[in-house]
């Protein structure tokens, strides 16, 4: 039994040893593989046979220690070494480095690998690249997983996806929600008073003076000729404190009547009727139907504009025009039946910026401002909005709003009104209504200065395409689109483990949940002291290969002493058995 008993030791010495050889040669073979995590081998006695288990002191003699002969070696555990390694730059931006402790989350791809289960895997191998869906994978092509994003590029946390960045092919735009404005108002500036007063030619009917329910083809001259005909089309241009308004169009049928006229010309040219007439004198803005004084018989279109220079109306002898050119209806300036003449003035200032809807079209917009009032306490400003874009249900209708800006005696703005806009967009398929909130708190009002008035920002945009993205520290992946607008595409998130070392590995540098992992916890990268993301790196393998040399001449060492041992106890035996003869 005694020279069974070495050999059986030496042999285990041999197991042992080759392990940790295996354990030695597996180490260097993945010195330069991402990520590798080296492994160590332990050793530990096999067990012990106990010739005597010793004895207690007595008044006589003393204790006896217990006899126990040992049988060998055996492999402890071998365990994985998931220290942090060397991270090195790569200039790849899907590759991604954890610096810290943590692993990425993937799933399987069984498409990528037919035959394989769909199975959430963890691995530290950020080598990461783009498939031709777009989707972010392991060079084996399982999916990366992370939190997606809904329709409005908000992060889902509520569950994993796989990631995907589809340049090229994603599109976006963004609504103006808000608008801002900076520049001075005259303080020093005339208040303004008085309208844009204009008359159109005069017509009768069969019925005598039109009113707003007379067709325009009963519209008759002095002479009996009529201006309409049904099937007419016109078109509409005016000017408006000196710039060009957009030209419309207006049809005419055979049921379309002379308030029908008014009322598409007051739409458009934006006049804003419900603005108080401020200081009570400025005629009523918009368009009426007024019977002639001298001649009852007759009546004319009466074009009252809104108070101020910046709102002047200008219609000139060409202003509606038909198909063929001709021109049916003139327009002078003049005093309307309550006496108010052509008279507006007053210090005022436009300009004019484009906003964007929720499908990206771009949006004219106009801002005027007039100066409305002024006491003691500082002095009053309203603003009119303008867009020949506002579609409403009643169709195009550029007045949009008005409202004021009260600045103190300190020209500072101290108040606002109305700064809340409404853009109709009815019938083209984007969000209804485009809601803007105007910014003025940059506006100052010093007098002798001068009035100017310029968007300095707004937050929408036009439809763009993705162009490029980076990875954060944090795993967000942040895309930039054509238009310069930035969106989330997405987080890499980190799978956290009680005991790392109880994952099974699965090769490829994959590990998956065991008995003795612990569940994973996932969380966002840098949170629960889990690693960050370091993007356009990798990191390295943590073999230290001096080590692993001093590791191979200790285990080939071993190897050798062991085999010694047998051959040892061998040649023992063939002794004893020749000495037996």
């Amino acid at each position: 039994m005694g020279f069974s008993n070495t050999l059986f030791a030496g042999l285990s010495g041999l197991d042992a040893n080759q392990t940790r050889l295996n354990v030695v040669g597996n180490n260097i073979a993945n010195a330069n593989t991402v990520s590798y995590k080296a492994t160590r081998s332990l050793f530990k006695p096999q067990f012990y046979v106990t010739d005597s288990s010793g004895s207690q002191p007595t008044a006589d003699n003393g204790g006896t220690n217990p006899s126990q002969r040992g049988l060998g070696v055996t492999i402890a555990s071998l365990e994985k070494n998931f220290n942090q390694g060397a991270i090195e730059g790569t200039g790849k931006s899907t590759d991604l480095a954890l610096d810290g402790t943590g692993f990425f989350v993937i799933k399987t791809n069984p498409v990528a690998q037919p035959g394989t289960p769909n199975e959430t895997m963890y691995t530290r191998d950020g080598s990461f690249k783009l498939d031709s869906a777009n989707n972010l994978v392991t060079n084996a092509g399982d999916f990366v997983q992370g939190y997606g994003i809904d329709a409005n590029y908000n992060l889902v946390t509520t569950s994993l996806s796989q990631l995907s960045i589809p340049l090229g092919t994603a599109t976006t735009a963004q609504a103006t929600t808000k608008a801002s404005f900076e520049g001075n108002l005259d303080a020093s500036g005339v208040l303004s008073g008085g309208a844009s007063v204009l008359l159109g030619t005069s017509w009768t009917s069969s019925s005598g003076a039109p009113t707003a329910t007379t067709l325009l083809t009963d519209l008759q001259d002095a002479g009996g000729k009529s201006p309409f005909m049904a099937g007419d089309a016109l078109s509409f241009t005016g000017r408006k404190g000196g710039r060009n308004l957009t030209t419309e169009t207006f049809s005419v049928t055979s049921t379309t009547t002379m308030g029908d006229l008014a009322a598409f010309m007051q739409n458009s040219l934006g006049i804003n009727t419900a603005v108080p007439a401020i200081p009570a004198s400025v005629p009523t803005p918009g368009v009426t139907i007024e019977s002639e004084i001298v001649n009852p018989a007759f009546a004319h279109l009466a074009i009252v504009g809104n108070s101020g220079t910046a709102n002047q109306l200008q219609l000139d002898t060409s202003c509606l025009k038909k198909q063929d050119g001709t021109l049916p209806m003139a327009f002078t300036t003049g005093t309307n039946s309550l006496g108010q003449a052509d008279n507006p003035v007053g210090e005022g200032i436009h300009t004019g910026f484009t906003a964007y809807d929720s499908l990206g079209t771009p949006l004219q917009m106009d801002v005027t401002l007039t100066k409305e009032s002024q006491d003691s306490n500082g002095t009053t400003w309203r603003f009119y909005v303008e867009s020949s874009d506002n579609i409403t249900a009643t169709g195009m209708t550029p007045a949009v709003a008005s409202g004021t800006l009260t600045f103190g005696t300190d020209g500072k703005l101290r108040a606002t009104t109305g700064t809340q806009i409404s853009i109709g967009r009815v019938g083209t398929g984007a969000a209804v209504p485009l809601t803007t909130n105007l910014d003025f708190s940059q506006m100052t009002s010093f007098a002798s200065v001068g009035s100017d008035l310029s968007m300095s920002a707004q937050d929408g945009s036009p439809v763009g395409r993705l162009s490029s993205y980076s990875i954060g520290t944090d795993g967000k992946i942040d895309g930039v689109f054509s238009n310069g607008v930035k969106r989330v595409l997405g987080q890499v998130v980190i799978a956290k483990f009680i005991n790392p070392q109880g994952l099974v590995d699965r090769g490829g540098n994959n590990y998956v949940e065991a008995a003795n992992s612990g569940t994973a916890v996932v969380v966002t990268p840098g949170g629960q002291g889990v690693a960050t993301l370091v993007s356009g790196s990798l990191e390295l393998s943590n073999v230290d290969l001096s080590e692993e040399f001093t590791n191979m001449i200790i285990a080939s060492t071993g190897y050798s002493a062991a085999s010694r041992v047998i051959s040892t106890a061998s040649q023992l035996m063939t002794e004893l058995l020749n000495a037996s003869r």
